[in-house]
Formats: C-alpha cells, sequence, structure tokens
C-alpha cells in the first residue's frame, strides 16, 4: 500500500518535470534595447517589446533613424511562416506590410516581410545561449528602395 502510494508520487513528480521542461520559454519573449555601438545599422536608438501571444508572439518596435525619423509598428504571428499583417510605420515602406515568421531551431528565427505581396527583407533572428543578447541581420531593400544589409545587437531588459 505504502509502496503503491509512493510510485503514485514519483511517476505525478516526473510528469509534472517533463510538463515544466516541455514548456520552456520562448527566449524570443522580452523587452530588447538596440546596442547602437554594437551593431551596423542605420539607427541611432531601437526598442522592441516580444510578448507571448498563444503559439506565437506579439512584437512591438519602436526605432529611431539617424536622420531623425521615427518609427513604431507591431505585429502578432505564430512560427508558421503564413503572413500576418504589420500595423503602423514600419522603416521599410509605405503600403500593405505583412511578415512570416519561422522557427528555425530553438534560438533562431526568420522573418520575411513583404510590402504589397513582394518580398522586401528577410532577417534572420539569433538569440544567444544565455538569453542575453538577440541579433538580426536584416537584408533586402528599405521603403526607399535602397538595398539593406545590416546587423542589430539587442540586449535583453
Amino acid at each position: 500500500m505504502v509502496m503503491t502510494r509512493l510510485s503514485r508520487v514519483l511517476v505525478l513528480a516526473c510528469l509534472a518535470a517533463m510538463s515544466a521542461t516541455a514548456q520552456a520559454p520562448d527566449p524570443f519573449v522580452g523587452t530588447w534595447t538596440l546596442n547602437v555601438p554594437k551593431s551596423n545599422t542605420a539607427y541611432k536608438s531601437g526598442r522592441t517589446i516580444v510578448e507571448a501571444e498563444g503559439d506565437g508572439i506579439k512584437t512591438t518596435a519602436d526605432m529611431v533613424r539617424g536622420d531623425g525619423t521615427t518609427y513604431h509598428f507591431t505585429w502578432t504571428a505564430k512560427y508558421d511562416g503564413k503572413d500576418n499583417p504589420v500595423i503602423g510605420a514600419s522603416p521599410y515602406g509605405s503600403g500593405v506590410h505583412s511578415i512570416a515568421l519561422t522557427r528555425i531551431d530553438s534560438h533562431t528565427a526568420k522573418i520575411v516581410t513583404k510590402l504589397d505581396g513582394r518580398v522586401t527583407i528577410t532577417q534572420t533572428l539569433v538569440v544567444s545561449a544565455d538569453g542575453k543578447t538577440r541579433t538580426i541581420h536584416t537584408t533586402g531593400t528599405d521603403g526607399k528602395g535602397q538595398p539593406v544589409d545590416s546587423t542589430a545587437v539587442y540586449e535583453k531588459q
């Protein structure tokens, strides 16, 4: 009788531990601030808030370009590669924006940005193993039709 109860307790404890491990927090979630000296980008400041949203994320970004132009935009997406609307002023042009988010591995994701249905920007996002930095490599064409090839380093706040 005592062994049966002990066995049940051990099984329940193992199941709880496995459940907690399986639901590890998304490393992309958090508040991220642009580290300008470590970045190769046209921005003099940037802050991104990434929140868990169901089985995806909601991202709100505020950026200031070197010339003082400000951007504020948000989007919500699952890691399924499907297009999702971008709301607000994005640095990647005016028109109908969408992003498609795909998870490459536990610390890497890819974003494909479209403007009026045409791919304009591709970004690879990597969160460091310790979760303290996020690096974004961006390639494509900006809203002014200029080529973009930049690397932005963000630090978790």
